[in-house]
């Protein structure tokens, strides 16, 4: 949830900033998982998962009480820790996600709102075991000028055409836009679901 963790703008939100802002308990930040995420895994088979900018980690949490065995990465020690402390089950790791990389592949890397750039994606692309699905959810450069929320800086937020050419060599399930209520208005969001293909061959029937 760090959300400009390592982006385009990335000395401007640096470990410092995110741990001081995950530190200030006047405005905790929200604990259960965005309605947006839960939608696009909620029928996918659980095995292992990647929540890469996990922040306090909500999505991370949601995913290990369905069944998912969760790495959750974030290079905010403060928000790690705040995930920590609500459960052990999670494997937490405290890293920059553009240089940090995984030993195994995973069953679903989930990249939620966090802005990594079309390379990035396509990167953490590479991280899905066969079959596997890429999950991408953040705001759409919509929400800039019609949404609530999110970041005001469009060097943040998705468009269909980078999520497409990040998804490069995947098969696109999913790529729609998503209207979120919000008790503020209504916030827009883009939804990538990419699946990896199975290099197993296939049966002559």
């Amino acid at each position: 949830m760090s959300a400009s963790a390592g982006g385009p703008s990335r000395s401007r939100h640096d470990a410092a900033h995110w741990d001081a802002r995950y530190a200030d308990l006047v405005r905790p930040w929200p604990a259960e998982p965005s309605s947006t995420v839960t939608g696009a895994v909620v029928g996918l088979p659980p095995g292992r998962a990647l929540d890469l900018a996990t922040g306090t980690g909500r999505h991370a949490l949601w995913l290990t009480a369905s069944g998912w065995q969760v790495t959750a990465v974030d290079f905010s020690a403060v928000g790690v820790a705040q995930g920590q402390a609500r459960s052990r089950e999670v494997d937490w790791v405290v890293a920059d996600i553009h240089t940090w990389a995984p030993e195994a592949a995973y069953d679903l890397v989930l990249v939620a709102y966090v802005q990594l750039g079309v390379e990035g994606l396509q990167r953490t692309g590479r991280w899905l075991a066969p079959g596997g699905h890429l999950v991408v959810v953040g705001h759409a450069l919509r929400n800039l000028t019609e949404g609530v929320h999110g970041p005001r800086d469009p060097a943040f937020l998705h468009t269909e055409q980078d999520l497409r050419r990040g998804a490069e060599g995947l098969e696109v399930v999913r790529l729609e836009e998503v209207r979120r209520p919000d008790p503020g208005g209504t916030a827009y969001e883009l939804l990538l679901v990419a699946r990896a293909g199975d290099p197993r061959p296939k049966v002559a029937p």
